[in-house]
C-alpha cells in the first residue's frame, strides 16, 4: 500500500507574514501523516519559518537545491542546508526550472543523486509539451525522461524517490490530463520503471500535477496507478489547500 501525498508548490509566491498566516491556517488541520503525507514546498527564505511551525503532520519542502556540497554557486542552496534546516522534501526537475534556467536530465540526475545522500525526499518531474503531445510522443519522451533520471541508481534508492507526472500544457493553464488520462500515463510510466529496476516500481509513489483543484482531487485519487497530486495555484489559499489533503473525508 503506497501512503498517498498531497504537495502543494507555491513557486514565487508569499511574503513571510502570508507565509505564517498560512502555517497557522493549516498546521493543526493535517490528516495523520501515516495516512496522507502533506507537503507545502516554498521559496528558500520562507522555510526555516515554515519548519518552525509545520506542527505533527505537516512537512516543508524547498523548490529546487544544487547538486554540489558546496562551491562558488552565487544564489544556489545546497541540499545538506536544506537539510540542516528541517526541510523533508525538495522538488527536482521542474520544467519551469528546466525551460528557465536550463536545468537538463543529466542535472536532475545528479540532483537526485545529492538529494538521497543527503537524506531528503525528491519530488522528481517529469512532463511533456503539448506540441509532444499532439503528436502521439507523449510515452517515449516522458519515460526517456524517466530512464536518464534514475540512471545509476539501484533499487534500494528508487523506493525513496517520488515521481510527479506534470504535463507542460496544464500547469496553470487551467488545462487539465483527465483523470483517466493521468492514470494511463502514470501507469505506462509505473511499467518503465519496472522494466528498468524491477518491482519496486511498485513501491514508487507517481503524483499528477497540472491544475489540480478540490474539484478534481477526488477523481484523480480514485485511479489506481495515482498516488498523489503535486499542486500549484490551488495551495496556494489555506481553505483550498485543507480541501486538497482532506479529499477523502
Amino acid at each position: 500500500m503506497r501512503t498517498p501525498i498531497i504537495a502543494g508548490n507555491w513557486k514565487m509566491h508569499k511574503t513571510r507574514d502570508e507565509a505564517l498566516e498560512f502555517i497557522y491556517a493549516v498546521a493543526d488541520k493535517m490528516p495523520d501523516k501515516e495516512k496522507i503525507e502533506t507537503v507545502v514546498c516554498a521559496p528558500a527564505p520562507l522555510l526555516r519559518s515554515l519548519v518552525k511551525r509545520q506542527g505533527d503532520h505537516l512537512r516543508i519542502g524547498a523548490q529546487t537545491m544544487h547538486e554540489s556540497d558546496e562551491g562558488a554557486f552565487t544564489g544556489e542552496v545546497s541540499a545538506q542546508l536544506l537539510k540542516e534546516l528541517g526541510v523533508s522534501y525538495v522538488i527536482i526537475g521542474h520544467s519551469e526550472r528546466r525551460a528557465y534556467y536550463n536545468e537538463t536530465d543529466e542535472s536532475v540526475n545528479l540532483k537526485l543523486k545529492q538529494a538521497l545522500k543527503t537524506g531528503l525526499k525528491p519530488i522528481v518531474c517529469v512532463g511533456e509539451s503539448l506540441d509532444i503531445r499532439e503528436s502521439g510522443k507523449t510515452q517515449e519522451f516522458v519515460t526517456d525522461q524517466i530512464t536518464q533520471a534514475m540512471q545509476d541508481l539501484d533499487a534500494d534508492a528508487m523506493e525513496k524517490i517520488i515521481i510527479a507526472y506534470e504535463p507542460i500544457w496544464a500547469i496553470g493553464t487551467g488545462k487539465s490530463a483527465t483523470s483517466a488520462d493521468a492514470n494511463e500515463t502514470i501507469g505506462q510510466i509505473r511499467a518503465h520503471l519496472k522494466a528498468l529496476k524491477g518491482d519496486v516500481a511498485n513501491k514508487v509513489r507517481i503524483l499528477y500535477g497540472g491544475s489540480v483543484k478540490p474539484a478534481t482531487i477526488q477523481g484523480l485519487m480514485q485511479e489506481p496507478e495515482i498516488d498523489g497530486a503535486l499542486v500549484g495555484g490551488a495551495s496556494l489559499e489555506s481553505s483550498s489547500f485543507l480541501e486538497l489533503v482532506h479529499y477523502s473525508d
